[in-house]
């Protein structure tokens, strides 16, 4: 696919001309899509009121940050869900007990699949969760969550591992909560998410099919200023077996959240470990990683409609033989045009994650992006990840309607070091760097569009293009051909409890 026009074929006289990828062999793909889009569609003629959640918080959001109680919620913001869950009613269903669902399928249209020149891609994410939450008492809460995820469209071969989970146990935990001397205390025992802030450091990855959790513990703190002090290790995806995490526990850290510190803002300090054995330096020289990131994220409003968001954080440790030095930071800043139509926003961003000079052979400078929801980060194509890279962002967003958003980005990438590889999305090596490094810094310019539309509250569509034209360090690596990818998703979510709905 091309959506600039240079891959079209011609069909029969007076027909319009359609992207190559779009075939009689997608139809099938597309006719599952329209089948799941009328179910989801039907299911909203019963309405009512917006759901109360039964069970007890279990992320750190931005939810009650100032940016995000006045402009926020309005726009496009991933990884932050828009929607409700549709309250149904079930009178036989004992008073202590939920089920939740969700329905997902995403429409996606992809050139150079897997970074293949001419290999374009019309396939069929779907997603189900199924939930039963159980409340034994006032100060437990039990929930066991299962996963199915498919791939529709795509051969076996070409399914990504984050595409394809068949029928596994996404969350299970026992959640224990009380008070303390009038602090909200609440322990978490077992499976379950983790995800801080904006998401850029520890979040789920919503956005693929295969979202992330942890097995372990998280004992929080407080409510409005809080603190969790948690000790995980992330699980594993095996698309046709049981999903398993590592030996042991190796993710561990306390991440706070002061909303009254600064002006107007919510301040997140964070320090985390990662504790991995059995590792291989760049030496060769078997060892341990222990490393430490420290650093803080801050979210708020300025004078004059203007807004902003900061994080930044170093790391410091060992792998192996080798001393960690490395670190990130990104900004950015946000005015608002509240009185003009549509509500437009503009905005700046720069991003900014260290690579490795590999000047000193006992030194690692790249830095390890951790576990972040990684979706348009640099763009809506999603071919990079937080590590050596540099980006410079405009973003325009608009709000025609409080159901209905657009955003607008262009984005420059570039390497933060030729020396140092290029890393993916999940943090692995996507391109590895030549013998004499890269002769260019340049990774690429990225153009997205984007757009949410809630209808009822509780159907939520989702689209978008992105098209990144690469720069000539992709093109030295033979990874020059263009990316673009389109989508459309909806999502429908819903509860069952033993309350009749309102009318």
């Amino acid at each position: 696919m091309n959506l600039h026009g240079k891959h079209y074929v011609s069909g029969c006289s007076g027909m319009a001309h359609f992207p190559r990828w779009w075939n009689v062999r997608n139809l099938r793909t597309a006719r599952c899509f329209f089948l799941f889009s009328l179910c989801s569609w039907n299911a909203l003629g019963q309405t009512g009121p917006p759901s109360q959640t039964t069970g007890p918080d279990t992320t750190a959001s931005r939810a009650d940050s100032p940016q995000s109680t006045s402009t926020a919620g309005l726009y496009i913001q991933y990884p932050f869900r828009a929607g409700k869950d549709q309250p149904l009613g079930l009178a036989h269903l004992p008073s202590w007990m939920t089920l939740t669902f969700e329905l997902r399928g995403r429409l996606e249209g992809q050139t150079s699949f897997n970074d293949t020149q001419g290999a374009d891609r019309t396939y069929v994410l779907s997603r189900t969760y199924g939930g039963l939450e159980v409340r034994p008492d006032k100060h437990a809460t039990v929930l066991l969550q299962f996963i199915d995820t498919h791939a529709l469209g795509l051969p076996l071969h070409a399914v990504q591992s984050n595409m394809r989970d068949v029928f596994d146990l996404r969350q299970g935990w026992l959640n224990l909560h009380g008070s303390v001397r009038a602090v909200p205390v609440e322990f978490i025992v077992g499976r379950q998410e983790l995800k801080f802030g904006s998401e850029r450091i520890v979040g789920i990855s919503d956005w693929t099919n295969n979202s992330r959790t942890w097995d372990g513990f998280d004992l929080r703190l407080g409510k409005e200023t809080r603190i969790d002090l948690f000790s995980t290790s992330v699980v594993t995806v095996n698309p046709s077996s049981l999903d398993t995490h590592g030996s042991g526990l190796t993710f561990h850290g306390a991440y706070g959240k002061i909303p009254h510190l600064l002006p107007r803002a919510t301040l997140a300090p964070y320090l985390l470990f990662h504790n991995v054995r059995g590792v291989t330096g760049a030496q060769g020289v078997r060892g341990n990683q222990l490393e430490a990131t420290f650093g803080a994220e801050v979210d708020g409003l300025l004078p004059a409609k203007f807004s902003y968001e900061g994080n930044a954080a170093l790391q410091r440790g060992s792998y192996s033989n080798e001393a960690i030095r490395a670190g990130q930071s990104f900004v950015k800043v946000y005015y608002l045009a509240q009185k003009l139509p549509w509500r437009p926003r503009v905005g700046g961003e720069f991003d900014y994650a260290t690579g490795d000079a590999h000047t000193d052979p006992k030194r690692m400078g790249t830095y390890d992006q951790q576990y972040p929801s990684n979706h348009n980060a640099f763009g809506n194509v999603d071919l990079f990840g937080y590590q050596n890279i540099r980006q410079e962002r405009i973003n325009l967003d608009l709000g025609p309607a409080a159901n209905l958003s657009f955003l607008l980005q262009g984005g420059f990438l570039d390497l933060a070091q030729v020396r140092d590889s290029v890393y993916s999305g999940a943090g692995t090596v996507a391109i590895p760097v030549p013998a004499q490094g890269f002769t260019s810094n340049q990774l690429g310019t990225e153009f997205d569009f984007s757009g949410k539309y809630v209808y009822h509250k509780y159907l939520v569509a989702n689209f978008g293009v992105g098209h990144l034209f690469p720069g000539a360090a992709l093109a030295q690596a033979g990874k020059g051909a263009a990316a673009t990818l389109g989508y459309f998703s909806l999502t429908y979510r819903f509860r069952v409890d033993n309350e009749p709905v309102k009318p």
